[in-house]
């Protein structure tokens, strides 16, 4: 059975104090629930270290939302997937559409980036997704089964399945439009599909993706219902622990 996830992206927002204590809220909200999903927060690298020594990990997991493209060396200002393990955290948000698209993240930087958060124990959160024109003029399943592709195909059976992926229509990041939970189903089905297609049926049925784009309470239990919709990686929404807690308790 691949696992349920609901997983925070906090995005560049909080202070530290103010991180440190949203962390705690979250952390509190898990510590006598059973929810039946996997429930991780992907913060900036300055609260890594202080929320790793606050929040109880078998609860609530911990995340980047980012790693360089390198090991170490002269890269000033760059945080490497090493550094991001040392602090006590298990994940990393990769391939993020703000990245490809305010930074010029290609796929060969995110199969560097990938091989290096595997290499250091770190769980990626690969996200894949169509701006507003591609899915308009119908080449958004060819748009997003090419990142996958180019992104990830490079990897052994093995190491893909250590993948989770979150597929995030770009025109529904923070506009308040979210795919309807059938259009959400329709591309996950087709993403497993063309997993399937390279890996075979067994690694694409346990590979976990996620849907992403203004996913709020109010209309996680639809999207969650779906068969090929294993979670959701929250943006706003998990800047309040309510409404965070709300999405995953959707399950």
């Amino acid at each position: 059975m691949r696992k349920k996830i609901v997983a925070g992206n906090w995005k560049m927002n909080t202070t530290l104090a103010e991180g440190v204590q949203l962390a705690e809220e979250v952390n509190a909200a898990l510590e006598n629930a059973t929810p039946k999903c996997d429930v991780v927060i992907c913060v900036p690298f300055t609260h890594l270290a202080p929320v790793a020594a606050k929040i109880n990990q078998t609860k609530l997991g911990l995340g980047a939302e980012n790693c360089a493209d390198h090991k170490s060396g002269a890269y000033t200002g760059e945080v490497s997937a090493p550094m991001v393990a040392s602090t006590g955290a298990t994940y990393v948000i990769l391939g993020h559409s703000e990245r490809r698209q305010y930074y010029g993240e290609t796929s060969e930087t995110l199969r560097e980036k990938v091989a290096l958060a595997l290499e250091n124990g770190l769980t990626p959160i690969f996200c894949i997704g169509e701006v507003l024109a591609e899915r308009e003029n119908g080449t958004f399943n060819e748009v997003v089964a090419r990142q996958v592709e180019e992104g990830l195909f490079n990897l052994s059976a093995e190491d893909f399945s250590k993948i989770i992926l979150a597929y995030e229509p770009v025109w529904a990041i923070g506009t308040g439009k979210t795919a309807t939970a059938d259009q959400a189903e329709d591309m996950h089905a087709h993403i497993r599909a063309v997993i399937a297609g390279k890996y075979g049926q067994e690694v694409a049925d346990n590979t976990s993706i996620l849907y992403g784009g203004s996913c709020k309470p109010s209309n996680a239990a639809e999207l969650f219902a779906k068969p090929d919709v294993d979670g959701g990686l929250i943006g706003g929404a998990a800047l309040k622990c309510a409404d965070f807690m709300g999405i995953v308790n959707a399950f």
